[in-house]
């Protein structure tokens, strides 16, 4: 019998038989849901040895590890009841975590909120930028749900969704739209200009295909005023949820892309560093979990013309879902990503 886990983290034991199965239901579900490829026989049994490595950690050969690059980091282990500053908290992930990048953020974590202390967070990170040499970007949540009651000024279109109200939803959120983008380039603009070395969307699409459209439009607007800007998005979902249903990018329809579609239009808008996701079920096991992650993620890499940072940890990337996923699931998720799916990044 071979040690792994539930999506939820709790200690399963499974023979080879049933792990193959499992990577095989895995990989077909991902398969049959994003009209991609399943993984090829030869990837499913290599990913059957990796899952079934002796030991509690396992790692690539020296020379092939992955760039890593972080989200929220300089809030994180606050949020793990660790009392410390955000400049020592980059600190740590750069001289203790061997972090490839560091990114500063607010506790809010959304775009929204932090442009009222906009000259605050500029001071911070230049204090940041003088302390650490990896580097070093700012990121937040684009978050769309915050520009609609109670917290913004557009009607809310999730109240008005049940009622019936399609029309005057779909308004609510182009008017989200519209305002979302220009506090995003605001609030990004300064951050650049402070020094930032790149801009990180993350949970892009968190709201649906009308978040995901805010951040296109933004993204496009940041490269033409700043052609040398990194930008790096990371999405919050495997496909996007059509909330609004008839928004278009460069004459693609937005609603129900999945990863391997997403990055094309990332790429049109001069997104940098693409970071897609793909959730996982927490009753499933590991192996089932990691298979749907590596089979999307091969796929969105196959079509990227830009490196892809697979977002794993807490529930995507076929990580299970606690604060501090365990290192045996950990490391051998990261194991197929450089070794199967080819990922430039984690």
């Amino acid at each position: 019998m071979v040690f792994t886990r539930r999506g939820d983290g709790s200690v399963l034991e499974l023979s080879k038989d049933q792990i193959r199965r499992d990577i095989e239901k895995g990989t077909n579900d991902a398969a049959d849901r994003g009209n991609i490829p399943p993984l090829s026989r030869e990837d499913q049994e290599h990913l059957l040895e990796i899952i079934c490595r002796p030991g509690r950690f396992v790692g690539v050969e020296p020379g092939k590890e992955l760039v890593l690059t972080y989200d929220e980091g300089s809030v994180k282990l606050m949020r793990l009841g660790i009392s410390i500053g955000r400049v020592q908290d980059l600190q740590i992930y750069e001289r203790c975590f061997g972090g490839d990048t560091a990114e500063l953020a607010h506790i809010d974590y959304s775009f929204r909120p932090t442009k009222p202390i906009i000259h605050e967070e500029q001071a911070e990170m230049e204090q940041g930028l003088l302390v650490t040499v990896l580097p070093l970007f700012y990121g937040a949540m684009p978050n769309l749900a915050l520009y609609s009651y109670p917290d913004g000024p557009t009607e809310n279109p999730v109240e008005l969704l049940p009622k019936g109200k399609i029309k005057e939803a779909r308004q609510a959120y182009e008017e989200g739209i519209e305002l979302a983008v220009k506090e995003l380039v605001f609030v990004c603009s300064k951050m650049y200009e402070a020094g930032a070395d790149g801009i990180n969307f993350d949970t892009t699409g968190s709201a649906g295909d009308a978040d995901f459209l805010a951040t296109l439009r933004a993204t496009e607007i940041l490269k033409k005023k700043y052609p040398d800007i990194c930008i790096e998005m990371g999405m919050a979902g495997e496909f996007i949820l059509g909330m609004h249903g008839e928004l278009y990018y460069d004459g693609v329809r937005l609603a129900g892309l999945y990863p391997h579609e997403q990055v094309k239009i990332a790429e049109k808008a001069g997104v940098t560093i693409f970071g897609p996701v793909v959730n996982i079920n927490s009753s499933n096991s590991f192996p089932l979990d990691i298979a749907r992650a590596v089979t999307f993620y091969k796929a969105c890499g196959e079509a990227a013309n830009i490196p892809v940072h697979a977002n794993m940890g807490m529930g995507v990337g076929g990580i299970p879902i606690v604060d501090t996923p365990p290192v045996d699931a950990l490391s051998r998720g990261s194991v197929a990503m450089a070794e199967i799916a080819r990922m430039d990044g984690l």
